[in-house]
């Protein structure tokens, strides 16, 4: 899980102590590009009380993207203002339900191609004031853009990185709410080792420096290498009532399990403090219950997700 903050515009690459700043400095008038590879397989049952005998059992898909990142402004209090524009975009989607009147998987994807949108980027991580200049639709936060767009955080955002920067061989943690998700009290839980520096682009493999060796210098164009793994599950009592309030306002119970695992491989470039290549999987298993306070009736869902990114930096052009 891509963890970045933006809290300098300054190059501080490397303290006195070995410590090094994880973190984006952005300029006015910088354009970055990445291209974005994405697999998904979901496998699942749904019992309802009205059958559905065409209801699918398992689907996947395909995502490919290329994205630019234009820096239009940075403001003295850390809040920078970009534009997003997807120069290309594709999917490919197969499934076992039928159902003519949804939108599928890859139409939705296959739509963002040429469309584009500004965003501030707080010091903080936030995402504000998100405006769609392709369509007459503008929000306050990422809840108003849809899910195929949400890597635009994962990307730019970042509350993992240690503000004080980080020394190879270090490890921190962190926990915060999962977002709307349908059951109280999920957390997504991650702890995060800075393996090593490696020049950028090169092979990277989930091991530590051996025991004995000192760490090489680094050099201008070395990236940190970051494991980052991390977990869903719910706090609190397994019994304790797991309904969110909006579902309570409408008069719904929620209940069951939600569990998840995964992890992601980084290289953040020493001298810039950009991203340049995230691997990450995760899997999650659901078990749940949505049930109706005034008519008792139930609809349960049972099913598992797996999931597969790529994000990498596309070497400016001449």
């Amino acid at each position: 899980m891509l963890s970045i903050a933006v809290i300098s515009f300054l190059s501080l690459p490397l303290c006195a102590t070995g410590r090094v700043q994880l973190t984006p400095r952005f300029f006015v008038g910088e354009v970055l590009r990445y291209r974005i590879e994405s697999t998904v397989k979901t496998t699942g049952k749904t019992t309802s009380p009205i059958v559905n005998p065409e209801g699918g059992s398992q689907s996947s898909g395909a995502i490919h993207m290329q994205v630019r990142l234009e820096v239009l402004a940075v403001a003295t209090d850390g809040k920078i203002r970009l534009r997003a524009v997807y120069e290309k975009s594709s999917a490919e989607s197969e499934t076992d339900a039928l159902d003519l009147t949804a939108p599928s998987f890859a139409a939705r994807f296959n739509g963002l191609e040429g469309r584009t949108f500004e965003f501030t980027l707080g010091s903080d991580g936030s995402v504000t004031n998100v405006r769609d200049l392709t369509a007459a639709v503008s929000g306050d936060s990422l809840k108003a853009l849809t899910p195929e767009l949400s890597w635009l955080q994962e990307v730019t955002s970042g509350e993992n990185i240690p503000p004080k920067g980080a020394a190879v061989g270090e490890k921190w943690k962190s926990e915060k709410p999962v977002p709307g998700a349908l059951l109280t009290g999920l957390l997504s839980r991650s702890e995060s080792t800075y393996l090593r520096n490696e020049p950028c682009g090169a092979p990277s493999t989930e091991t530590s420096p051996a025991a004995g060796f000192a760490t090489p210098a680094p050099s201008s164009n070395d990236c940190a290498v970051v494991l980052t793994q991390f977990e869903i599950s719910r706090s609190g009592s397994p019994h304790s009532d797991a309904t969110p309030e909006d579902y309570r306002r409408n008069g719904l119970r929620t209940s069951g399990a939600w569990t998840g695992t995964g992890e992601s491989l980084d290289s953040i470039s020493l001298a810039t403090g950009l991203l340049v290549s995230s691997t990450q999987s995760n899997t999650q298993q659901m078990d749940y219950q949505v049930t109706s306070t005034s008519t008792g009736s139930e609809i349960r869902h049972t099913g598992k997700t797996q999931s597969q990114t790529q994000v990498t930096l596309v070497p400016a052009q001449p």
